[in-house]
């Protein structure tokens, strides 16, 4: 685990669209610092801010049809999975 994610949350909609054992495939994923499918630019963003601090966040296509989000807030207080409708 590279950061502390705080408390961990999601929404009602990932969990009902989303098998809990693909969100914490997702969520190991987003700890150890795989972002996903994210662009270059946006991985070195998020790691410029395992160093100073700011929000990080992650993509993944888990189906064809679903994408989830996992966003670590700045102050490492939460971190939260949800559908790109849900933002």
């Amino acid at each position: 685990m590279l950061f502390q994610p705080g408390e961990f949350m999601a929404t009602p909609a990932v969990l009902a669209a989303v098998p809990r054992s693909v969100i914490d495939l997702a969520l190991a994923r987003h700890l150890s610092g795989d972002w996903g499918d994210m662009s270059d630019a946006d991985k070195q963003t998020n790691n410029r801010a395992l160093k100073d601090g700011s929000r990080l966040f992650s993509a993944y296509q888990v189906r064809e049809d679903t994408r989830i989000w996992i966003i670590t807030e700045a102050d490492r207080s939460a971190t939260t999975v949800l559908l790109p409708e849900d933002y």
